[in-house]
């Protein structure tokens, strides 16, 4: 029992060494890999100026080799070529007499022919070496005895290279046969190949000198530029680590910039932070207008509860009734922000195709419900265009039962739609008192309420705050045209997207949309108007 254990603890042991190991390694080898992006950018850099420059150089001198083999061959060649022509002329070019002998002709050939630089002339007779120019060589072949054997009693031209001491040898050996001479000579053109292509060595050691300069400029440049192209990217991790929980205003510059694909990096997170700021901003505002609208309400309600005189029934009933309608405001509020929040997400308005005629007069049949007036359709649009039915209605059921609000028994309020100058307007117009000037600009403003008017209303001052912001989410705005003691008109002007004819049996409305009209007030139980309420 005391053994297994100890196996086992030194298996854990190993096995735990073996992981830490492999961890260290690890680590040690993401150590190697530089963590800046411009770094690596001008590692990468270098190493393919370097690829490029290897490749160039290789090419280029293998080129410069071919062309110096080449011209080696031709030489060899013309020196043979010029051999044969003293040859098949059978007289010596210095005496004007015929050769006498083997030996002669070998010894015309070689000092009548002035050799070039790193080429050798060699006269051979019977295997043995005779003659060579007198062009000073980097070793001398003539008493170089393999040479010797493998060049001095050819039978044929014969084209060949050899490794001497000083580097490889190229050669062209051609048997001379004289009649009336039983010896037989060789004569051997050699080139120093080596020393000739010391030509190509040398401009490729200098294309290597000057790369290794190209090199760190291409560094040199390559870190400027990458700091330049980088400079977006730096930019983004500056602002994102700049911003908190409470400032979410730091964007990143973008002016003077180019337009390339990191401009498009750092315009998007400017985008995206909007977004954020004003979803941020959206739920602020949220906490604060519930918590300012919801705090009377309660405090209303604690209020009486703590006064209420549990042994009278009528004090119970009263407060009762005080703290139910208190929560229906309550309800009505929060009702009101929510739909104000969800007014700011992409989906707040589905449009589809609606006929708008159809639409005006199912929303007018809704409204006449709404409280003992004077009501008038004035007008419907006979088109079919791109609209949330739910919502238009909901905003014009807003502004009817606002209108109802400010108007008594009596007075007039007319409800209608028309297509004008490519937008699509909806109003409700009242002949209530109007909206002094003075308020005017903030009646579309949340928690807005008039001071003046023929009644108070009790609602948050959240209505026209609801119409604008369906209104904003069609791509349109709200409106107000008012005289104080005349009537006020309140719409909707929306883009007119118009969409093709609807089917005869198209749903244009669907009343289930539609808020719920209070049953015991006969109108909705929202909204306020830029009127005193």
């Amino acid at each position: 029992m005391t053994r297994t254990t100890t196996r086992t603890t030194i298996e854990t042991t190993t096995v735990g060494t073996t992981m830490a190991g492999t961890a260290d390694a690890g680590a040690r080898r993401r150590s190697w890999v530089p963590r800046a992006a411009r770094t690596r950018i001008i590692g990468w850099v270098l190493l393919l100026v370097l690829l490029a420059l290897g490749i160039v150089t290789l090419v280029t001198w293998r080129l410069l080799i071919a062309a110096t083999d080449e011209r080696i061959d031709i030489t060899l060649e013309a020196e043979i070529e010029e051999f044969r022509r003293i040859l098949e002329g059978d007289v010596d070019p210095r005496t004007g007499e015929q050769f006498g002998s083997v030996e002669d002709v070998l010894q015309t050939l070689i000092t009548y022919n002035l050799a070039r630089p790193n080429e050798k002339f060699l006269g051979y007779v019977d295997g043995e070496y005779r003659y060579q120019s007198r062009i000073e060589a980097p070793v001398l072949l003539s008493r170089d005895a393999e040479f010797t054997r493998q060049v001095g009693a050819v039978a044929e031209p014969t084209w060949g290279r050899y490794d001497s001491g000083a580097g490889e040898v190229r050669y062209l050996a051609v048997p001379v046969i004289l009649d009336g001479d039983p010896s037989r000579g060789v004569a051997v053109v050699a080139f120093f190949a080596d020393q000739e292509r010391q030509a190509a060595d040398d401009a490729a050691r200098l294309m290597l000198a000057v790369g290794a300069g190209t090199v760190l400029l291409a560094a040199g440049g390559a870190w400027v530029v990458a700091g330049r192209i980088l400079r977006p990217v730096r930019d983004v991790a500056a602002t994102a680590h700049s911003i908190t929980e409470t400032d979410l205003s730091r964007r990143i510059p973008l002016d003077g910039r180019p337009a390339d694909e990191l401009t498009d990096l750092a315009a998007s997170v400017n985008e995206m932070l909007d977004r954020l700021e004003a979803g941020a901003a959206a739920q602020r505002r949220f906490l604060d207008d519930a918590g300012h609208e919801l705090r009377t309400p309660i405090t209303i309600v604690r209020g009486h509860l703590e006064v209420v005189d549990a042994t009278d029934p009528g004090d119970v009933r009263d407060t009762v009734a005080l703290v139910d309608d208190e929560l229906d405001r309550m309800n009505r509020i929060v009702s009101d922000l929510l739909l104000l929040a969800r007014a700011e997400q992409p989906q707040f308005v589905r449009p589809q195709p609606v006929d708008v005629a159809a639409l005006t007069a199912a929303v007018f049949d809704k409204v006449r419900r709404l409280g003992d007036r004077e009501w008038l359709l004035e007008t419907a649009a006979d088109v079919d265009a791109e609209l949330d039915t739910q919502r238009v209605t909901q905003a014009l059921v807003a502004l009817a039962d606002n209108a109802v609000r400010y108007t008594g028994p009596g007075d007039r309020i007319s409800l209608g739609s028309q297509l004008s100058g490519g937008e699509l307007r909806f109003w409700v117009s009242d002949t209530g008192p109007g909206v002094p000037e003075s308020e005017q600009a903030r009646v579309f403003d949340r928690f807005a309420r008039g001071t003046s008017g023929a009644r108070r209303s009790d609602g948050a001052g959240l209505g026209l705050s609801v119409v604008r912001a369906i209104a904003v989410a069609h791509g349109g705005r709200a409106v107000l045209d008012s005289v104080p003691g005349r009537g006020t008109t309140v719409g909707l002007v929306l883009p007119a997207r118009l969409a093709p004819p609807l089917a005869e049996d198209a749903t244009t409305v669907d009343d289930d949309a539609t808020p719920e009209l209070d049953p015991a007030a006969g109108r909705l139980p929202s909204g306020t108007r830029g009127g005193p309420s």
